[in-house]
């Protein structure tokens, strides 16, 4: 037989003998996942776990060690029920060994030294009374002392109410405990198991700057009973739980209890450890050939577009190792058309930002690369993470434009555009962008208002699409092609413009001809810029950028570089068209002499 903790439809919890899952009734009877993780291995439904099992499952072996764990709590209200307070408290400390819901200290996971705060759902629902409240608090405070990151596990089911308003006060509390930790620039990551309700769900759960949460949770600040109670069916269940939060870009992703470990040990190894780029013992600027291409503005539109070229997603996986992609706005959704998380390449800690349309027609939720509001507020957060752990910032664009529709408006699509712009351009950290594919107008230019921009040999970079160009200026969508060559869209002709610095070269006949190999060559001259963004202070950096920016337009080398160019081209038609002009005047010289000049009464007369 199996014991397992069961919630009664009351919300208390009752330890039964199990032989099969309450789920999908398979047999759990010989099952190593079961006996392991208490997932089933069918449906994979996750069953409570203690807080000592958690902490067992989470923390290197032998690495775990308790702190204030004398806090007990007291009856501070003298609280007055059929049951005594003070007996409810003992009885759940004797069944469950704790002495309070919440159970803290210090351990490694993966190697990496963390504070951990895990909730037990077993002791009085989890809820947060004073000595929980005291005991996250006093872990939160301990973590900024220490210089250590924070791992918070949530299985809480709501209100304690046998302490009244001072239970509401421990909201607070441990919000600014959370704060105190935030300005120290540590990690805090929190982990939502079933359930994550209540004050701790409303408070310091929800402060976290990675917040994920196992597959089926029930997820919110009110109780299922009470969202069954105000909703009145039983189909206001699938909106309350972890993948719905996910959906709706409030949790960065929904893992599986037998990969949480891993997923925390990478992601506290690369919040840890500030980014160590090699230092050049001379901090000169790595020189890279003038780009050469001489592409005709519809052909890199055709290339730019083709079926088969390498999407960010592509790039992702050749160039960025240890990749943890991270979801959601916090506010409304999570869009598809934008992948993002924390990845190293090189080694380097980065935070990674790519726009993906898919490669396939059933990638309807990418919006063909069409960024939406949400997509842009994942942006904005991106970078205030990377801002927080000093990481750098790599941009990944391929988008035809913004995802324009009624639906976008009303949701801030302008207000989203343009605060993505400033909190871009205002990263305290180092930031490049590169153009992959199609750079289009505001769908792109958020993204790459950074230190560098790179760009692909065969991409482009426009305003507007040539099809949208024709149409304004000729009417006629099908003169697309000469519209394209009017709006110098090319590679070759952003870096004479000074719009883009470097442009890097792809495999003969297009990126998509060797995606290893585009990939390959990318990292490197990602990797040299990278280095080169590290060498200098943030000041100047910041100044740079600035000043980078501000000059956009100007009568710049870049610019003088771009109309020597265009005066060299309109002067060679002319001395062309000139020639022509002077061979057709004497050929026909050359005529006349010889035939003699016709007089006004049609007589030839002689030379």
């Amino acid at each position: 037989m199996l014991s397992s903790v069961v919630r009664r439809t009351d919300g208390a919890e009752e330890v039964v003998e199990r032989e099969s899952c309450l789920v999908c009734d398979s047999s759990l009877v010989d099952s190593e996942l079961y006996e392991r993780y208490n997932v089933c291995p069918r449906c994979r439904f996750h069953y409570s776990v203690p807080a000592r099992e958690r902490i067992e499952g989470l923390a290197d072996p032998g690495s775990f060690k308790e702190i204030n764990r004398t806090v007990t709590s007291l009856d501070p209200l003298s609280f007055s029920s059929r049951t005594s307070y003070k007996n409810s408290v003992f009885r759940d400390q004797k069944r469950t060994g704790l002495t309070e819901a919440a159970v803290t200290g210090t351990c490694t996971i993966g190697g990496t030294t963390a504070v951990l705060i895990v909730l037990d759902f077993g002791f009085m629902g989890g809820t947060m009374g004073c000595v929980v409240g005291e005991k996250v608090a006093l872990a939160f405070e301990y973590a900024a002392r220490r210089k250590q990151p924070v791992v918070a596990v949530v299985t809480s089911g709501g209100v304690r109410i046998q302490e009244g308003i001072l239970s509401l006060m421990q909201m607070a509390k441990t919000a600014m405990a959370a704060n105190r930790l935030a300005e120290t620039g540590l990690p805090f990551i929190s982990i939502l198991a079933n359930p994550s309700t209540g004050h701790a769900f409303a408070s310091f759960a929800n402060l976290a700057d990675i917040i994920i949460a196992e597959p089926g949770a029930i997820v919110g600040l009110a109780s299922m009973r009470a969202i069954k109670d105000s909703a009145g069916d039983q189909s206001s269940v699938d909106v309350h739980t972890a993948e719905a939060h996910l959906q709706h870009g409030m949790i960065d992703a929904v893992v599986d209890r037998t990969r949480s470990k891993d997923t925390l040990a990478a992601l506290l190894d690369m919040l840890m450890s500030k980014y160590q780029l090699t230092r050049r013992e001379k901090r000169e600027k790595p020189v890279y050939p003038e780009p050469t291409s001489s592409l005709v503005a519809w052909e890199a539109v055709k290339l730019a577009r083709h079926p088969d070229r390498p999407s960010s997603l592509d790039y992702m996986s050749q160039m960025v190792t240890n990749f943890v992609e991270l979801h959601g706005d916090r506010v409304f959704g999570d869009d598809g058309s934008i992948i993002w998380g924390l990845g190293q390449i090189g080694g380097q800690t980065t935070v990674v930002i790519g726009q993906e349309g898919g490669n396939s027609r059933d990638d309807v939720d990418r919006h063909g690369g069409r960024t939406s509001p949400e997509g842009f507020r994942e942006v904005q957060r991106a970078v205030r993470l990377a801002g927080k752990f000093d990481l750098p910032i790599v941009t990944l664009i391929d988008t035809p434009g913004p995802n324009i529709g009624i639906e976008s408006e009303q949701r801030g699509l302008g207000s989203a555009i343009a605060k993505t712009m400033a909190e871009v351009a205002g990263a305290q950290v180092p930031s490049i962008a590169v153009i992959i594919g199609e750079g289009g107008s505001e769908g792109a230019l958020p993204l790459a208002i950074v230190d560098r921009v790179l760009m692909l040999e065969n991409a482009i970079y426009s305003v507007i699409s040539p099809e949208d160009a024709a149409a304004l200026i000729y009417q006629d969508s099908a003169r697309a092609e000469e519209a394209a060559e009017a709006l110098r869209l090319t590679a070759r002709d952003c870096y004479d413009l000074g719009i883009v610095d470097v442009v890097v070269q792809e495999p003969p006949g297009g990126a998509h001809t060797n995606p290893q190999e585009a990939a390959r060559h990318l990292r490197r001259i990602l990797l040299q810029e990278l280095t080169e963004l590290q060498a200098g202070s943030r000041k100047k950096l910041m100044q740079s950028r600035y000043k980078k920016f501000r000059n956009m337009g100007e009568y710049s080398s870049h610019f003088r570089t771009a109309i020597t160019r265009e005066v060299n081209g309109l002067r060679g038609i002319v001395s062309t068209r000139v020639r022509r002009i002077r061979r057709s005047s004497d050929n026909e010289s050359d005529n006349d002499v010889a035939d003699g000049f016709s007089s006004p009464n049609g007589n030839h007369e002689g030379a």
